[in-house]
């Protein structure tokens, strides 16, 4: 059986090494800490209130924006299926469709 003698520089190394995968694990740990601390602030009021006020606004908007054809068929609007209308199927015919 051989006996093996430490080198010792082998295990400073090997320290050196473990200090430096430690040093990496806890740089990690922190930036990950600062990105969710920083995604977690609340915004302030005064940005959130104008927010909900131009989304206020915009829904108002489309709202009473008036429509050609003041319609309950979605669906026929998009033109995903055909109108249940005779004026909108009479128009269909003309134009060859």
């Amino acid at each position: 059986m051989k006996i093996i003698v430490p080198d010792p520089g082998h295990a400073s190394h090997r320290a050196k090494v473990g200090m430096i995968g430690l040093a990496a694990v806890l740089l990690l740990i922190g930036l990950a800490a600062a990105v969710f601390a920083t995604a977690t602030k609340e915004r302030p009021v005064l940005l959130a209130a104008n927010a909900r006020t131009q989304m206020m606004q915009r829904t108002a908007d489309n709202a009473t924006m008036p429509s050609d054809k003041a319609t309950n068929e979605p669906l026929a609007e998009l033109g995903v299926a055909p109108s249940t209308s005779a004026a909108d199927n009479a128009s269909d015919v003309a134009r060859g469709q």
